[in-house]
C-alpha cells in the first residue's frame, strides 16, 4: 500500500475545513477525489465516508473538552440518524433509484444551503444591532446552551438527515447543519459546529458500515487521505472552539455558499470565483455596517431581547 502526498495534503485541507465548519466533508473531499484525482465516483463516496468515520473523531474531541457541545441534541439526533443512514445504504441497493434522485435531492438540499447562509448573515445583522459589541456573540464560551429541545422533530429530522447520508453522495454535515440552524436559532455557531461534529460520528459510522459491505472502498486511498484529514480536523476543531463566533459564522456563511452552488449544478469554476467574491465583497460590506453601527451607538445599546 502507498501513500500518496497529493492525496494526504487534500485530506489536511479537508479536515481542517471540517472542523472549523462541522461540515466539508461530502461538499468538498468526494468533488475533489472525482475532479482533481480522477477517483471512480463509487469509490471516492465510500472512500470519503470512512474517512469520515475517523476524521470526525478528531475535531468532535475537542469540543466536547471545551464543552462546545449539547449533548441532548445529540443523543436525540442519533437516535433517529444512526438507524436511518444504515437502512438507506441497504434501501439504495435493494431498490436503486438512479441518479435522478441522487440529483433531485441535491438540488433541494442545495436550496435549502443557500437559504441558512442568507439566515446567517441576516442572524449576525441582527445580534449586531441588538447587543453592545459590534462583534456579534463574541468569543465562543465553554458553557452549555440555553435551548429548549424539541425530541420528535429532532428525532425525525435526524432520521431523514441519516437516510439522506445512506441512500445519496450528500455530507451528513451539509444535513445537520441546516437543521441546527433552522430548528435551534439560539446555538452558537461554535456550539452548532460541536454538537454536529459529536452527532456525526454515530451516524457516519452507521454509514460507513454499509458503504465497507456494499460500496467499493479502497484502503490505500482512504489512508492517503486521513494522515491529512487527522491532523487538519484537530486543529480545525480547535480553531472553533475557540475563535470569536463571527469568524466561524463568516466560515461557515462562505461554505453553506459554495455547496449550495455546487449542488444545484454551478459548474466547480463558478462556485469558487463565488465563494472568493463573498469572501471579499462580504468582509468590505462588513466592516461598513460595524462602522455605521459604532457611529450609533443607541442602537449597540438596545436590550438583546
Amino acid at each position: 500500500m502507498s501513500i500518496d502526498p497529493a492525496l494526504a495534503l487534500g485530506g489536511l485541507v479537508v479536515g481542517f475545513v471540517v472542523g472549523l465548519t462541522g461540515m466539508g466533508g461530502g461538499a468538498l473531499m468526494t468533488p475533489m477525489l472525482i475532479f482533481v484525482f480522477k477517483v471512480d465516483p463509487l469509490t471516492a463516496v465510500s472512500s470519503d465516508v470512512v474517512a469520515s468515520l475517523f476524521m470526525k473523531p478528531a475535531g468532535a474531541v475537542v469540543h466536547l473538552r471545551r464543552r462546545t457541545v449539547n449533548l441532548r441534541l445529540v443523543g436525540w439526533l442519533c437516535l433517529g440518524s444512526v438507524p436511518a443512514a444504515f437502512s438507506g445504504v441497504l434501501l439504495l441497493r435493494v431498490l436503486p433509484l438512479g441518479d435522478g434522485f441522487d440529483d433531485a435531492v441535491k438540488v433541494v438540499l442545495g436550496i435549502a444551503l443557500l437559504i441558512a447562509s442568507a439566515g446567517l448573515v441576516v442572524r449576525a445583522v441582527l445580534q449586531m444591532t441588538r447587543r453592545r459589541s459590534p462583534l456579534g456573540e463574541g468569543p465562543a464560551e465553554p458553557s452549555a446552551p440555553d435551548v429548549v429541545v424539541r425530541p420528535l422533530p429532532t428525532v425525525a429530522l435526524g432520521a431523514v438527515a441519516g437516510l439522506l447520508v445512506g441512500m445519496t453522495s450528500v455530507g451528513a454535515g451539509s444535513i445537520v447543519i441546516v437543521i441546527l440552524l433552522l430548528m435551534y436559532p439560539a446555538l452558537k455557531a461554535s456550539q452548532v459546529v460541536g454538537t454536529d461534529l459529536v452527532q456525526a460520528v454515530p451516524l457516519v459510522a452507521a454509514a460507513s458500515l454499509g458503504h465497507l459491505l456494499y460500496g467499493d472502498f479502497s484502503l490505500g486511498l482512504t489512508t492517503s487521505l486521513l494522515i491529512g484529514a487527522l491532523p487538519g480536523a484537530w486543529l480545525g476543531a480547535h480553531a472553533s472552539s475557540r475563535a470569536p463566533g463571527g469568524i466561524i459564522r463568516r466560515a461557515l456563511a462562505i461554505l453553506l455558499l459554495a455547496s449550495g452552488l455546487r449542488l444545484v449544478g454551478l459548474p466547480i469554476g463558478w462556485v469558487a470565483a463565488a465563494a472568493a467574491a463573498a469572501l471579499g465583497l462580504g468582509n468590505v460590506l462588513w466592516i461598513a455596517v460595524r462602522r455605521r453601527l459604532a457611529d450609533r451607538p443607541e442602537q449597540l445599546a438596545a436590550p438583546a431581547g
